[in-house]
């Protein structure tokens, strides 16, 4: 089959293959790196670069390789030379000659960056890294010091090596977790097994999924039983057993048995898709230090261009034995020192890590500015249901006035129900069986945090919590507060008929969580629609102080205004469409994305793809050792170069050690910041 092309706006033709949109969102992804200090566009692609049919034609490694060749010629180049001038001093190596020789050692990695300094210049970008390099070597070489010139550019060649080292290996952490769908899918047609793109399959067909292959879209499972690997999904190890019915979604991996999938969501709109999209754009918003620190090179650059000028000319004027040779070799040394480049590199690529640690371990963020973010929070606020509990109601009693018909009462709850994607619907669902759509329900609405309201044979249905009752003038003969499970209550024809009690059980890592969150000194409030005394009694089981149950959406947004209020910053945890309001009012808004509503997940800065609250803590966690990272990369840099730029405006340090202090702090910068991705959270 013939690819599709599709052009920009500019022009340029844009990826089309599977493989070619994995690469072309990993580029995106470390894009800003480069564009951080003017850093020439490397190829670090994984594949390298592709032809029409995206065929794989160098990779990175020899990427990689032709970057390191021009840096071992120099070497070689070199370290020739220094021979002759310090040990074997043959009579010929003098005057034109060494120069001419020390000139072909610089042109393989001096060229280049003489070449980026001319084009930045025609773009109007004068003062960048490259002109600052371009400046300290032809200066040195002006002023005789041929071995320094080729080192300076030397090293930084190595550095830039070394650089593309780091960003291809984290590309490739990118292109992990991003290459979770196959281009195709085997489907069932009149029985008979046909391979087809997975972006043509229409909802409802059936997906044969075979041992080992992974899901393309998302379905529902036809089979009685099979286990899948969601690892890529959740960040969870642990098989998942799904049973016929389940959803199984897009990027899971079928472990055992042949499965059969019935597809429920097109291509594009698979839960995957969403989280890909997530991953994709997740760098766009970069962190207030990560900002700082680009502006601060633009305005940095010039400045220390000007002072190696004035450490040239001025002391002229108070100097009595001033000589110009000495003084422009000081501000030479001070350029070399001065580039901004273990700074502006090594900040967006500790960001980039954090994200890709968080990614790694099923957690989600939308932007390096939401880790500083989770770093500074002080209060965490959640929801009860789906979040701390597993949002899988039971009924566990039904209690209806003795002279009603509760078999027909229960069908039309069950059908009102048949409205709502809530949990409780779900439960009432399993409890009474197949909705009965004989039942003429007009007149469905429903009413926010309360309940539902239909006309059935002319006469009013009410279903819902106890508020309902009293906003619709119903009267009871029960106190709600003296039952702990959730409560339902049913009204018809103006009468109050009865109620259903509703169990959920709270998740095995909800104790761990809020001990993680005491442990980092967060404070925990817990929020929710459903009744106080089911409510207070999972806090208490918790050890959440602060529980407020009964709360409509508007409730828990005023609950959050005042924790805001005192000012402390708040990460509020949802997973229902209710939460959506809440969360976007946030500082951090994190929102459960195996239950979640589409509404708070896109709403959400943070998403936690297993709904494991123990992910919270984990979160926050990774924001903090990344702001930490990021940090001590700041103060690592500008405390060497502040001293070595001391050193050579005061001619205590030669071009040698300048070049060790900068392309040394630039790979130690690199090395900190891509360790996260190795820590175990």
């Amino acid at each position: 089959m013939e690819h599709q092309h599709i052009y920009d706006a500019a022009g340029r033709q844009l990826c089309c293959t599977q493989e070619e949109k994995i690469n072309a969102a990993a580029d995106r992804q470390l894009e800003h790196i480069h564009e951080a200090d003017g850093h020439r566009a490397k190829d670090t692609s994984l594949n390298g670069h592709s032809d029409h049919d995206g065929h794989d034609h160098s990779g990175a490694g020899s990427s990689t390789l032709q970057m390191f060749l021009p840096a071992l010629i120099s070497f070689i180049l070199l370290m020739v030379a220094i021979a002759f001038d310090h040990w074997l001093a043959p009579s010929w190596f003098t005057g034109w000659l060494r120069l001419l020789w020390y000139m072909v050692a610089y042109v393989p990695v001096g060229f280049p960056v003489i070449r980026e300094a001319l084009q930045s210049i025609g773009k109007g970008e004068i003062f960048s890294e490259f002109l600052l390099m371009g400046m300290a070597t032809i200066g040195a070489f002006a002023i005789g010091e041929y071995p320094e010139g080729v080192a300076v550019m030397l090293f930084y060649a190595l550095g830039e090596v070394c650089q593309t080292l780091a960003v291809t290996r984290a590309k490739a952490n990118i292109k992990t977790l991003l290459d979770q769908r196959p281009d195709e899918v085997t489907i069932l047609e009149n029985n008979q097994p046909r391979t087809v793109k997975a972006e043509k399959v229409n909802i409802g067909q059936v997906i044969q999924l075979k041992p080992g292959e992974k899901l393309g879209l998302d379905g529902a499972l036809l089979s009685e039983s099979a286990s899948f690997n969601t690892a890529a999904l959740t960040g969870e190890s642990k098989p998942d057993t799904k049973t016929k019915g389940e959803t199984i979604w897009a990027g899971m991996i079928n472990l055992n048995t042949l499965a059969q999938v019935k597809v429920t969501a097109a291509y594009t709109d698979s839960k995957l898709s969403k989280i890909l999209a997530l991953v994709q754009n997740a760098t766009a918003q970069k962190a207030p230090t990560e900002l700082f620190i680009r502006k601060f090179a633009k305005i940095y650059t010039p400045i220390v261009v000007l002072l190696a000028l004035l450490i040239t000319i001025v002391p002229y004027f108070f100097v009595d034995s001033y000589v110009f040779s000495q003084w422009l070799y000081r501000a030479l040394v001070f350029l070399v020192i001065s580039c901004p480049c273990a700074l502006v590199i090594s900040i967006p690529l500790g960001y980039f890590g954090g994200i890709g640690a968080a990614s790694k371990n099923g957690i989600l963020f939308k932007g390096s500015n939401f880790l500083d973010g989770l770093a500074n929070i002080q209060h965490v606020v959640m929801d009860k249901t789906g979040t701390m509990t597993e949002g899988v109601f039971k009924v566990q009693e039904v209690v209806l006035k003795p002279e009603l018909n509760k078999d027909e009462l229960l069908k039309m709850v069950n059908a009102l129900e048949g409205q709502s994607t809530h949990p409780v619907a779900t439960a009432i669902h399993q409890y009474v069986g197949e909705i009965d759509h004989a039942i003429p329900l007009e007149n469905t609405e429903e009413i926010a945090g309360q309940g539902l309201r239909a006309m059935v044979n002319g006469k009013e249905l009410l279903v819902g919590n106890f508020k309902l009752m009293d906003t619709f003038g119903i009267r009871y003969d029960i106190d709600p507060t003296s039952i702990v499970y959730t409560l339902i209550a049913i009204a018809y024809d103006r009468r109050f008929a009865g109620y259903l009690t509703i169990a959920d059980s709270i998740k095995e890592d909800a104790q761990l969580t809020i001990t993680k969150l005491n442990a980092l000194q967060v404070k925990t409030t817990m929020l929710s629609g459903d009744k106080s005394t089911v409510v207070k009694f999972v806090a208490d089981k918790l050890g959440i102080r602060n529980a407020f149950g009964d709360l409509l959406p508007e409730d828990k947004v005023n609950k959050v205004k005042d924790i805001k209020a005192k000012n402390e910053t708040v990460a509020f945890v949802g997973d229902g469409v209710n939460d959506a309001p809440v969360v976007a009012l946030s500082n951090v808004g994190i929102a459960m994305g195996g239950l979640g509503s589409d509404a708070t997940i896109e709403t959400a800065d943070v998403v936690i793809q297993d709904d494991q609250p123990s992910k919270i803590p984990m979160a926050i966690n990774i924001g903090k050792q990344t702001k930490k990272i990021v940090w001590q990369n700041i103060i690592l840099a500008f405390t060497v170069k502040a001293i070595v730029l001391v050193l050579g405006a005061g001619g205590l340090a030669t071009m040698w050690e300048a070049v060790f202090a900068d392309v040394g702090v630039a790979l130690l910068a690199i090395l900190n910041a891509v360790r996260i991705q190795q820590m175990k959270f």
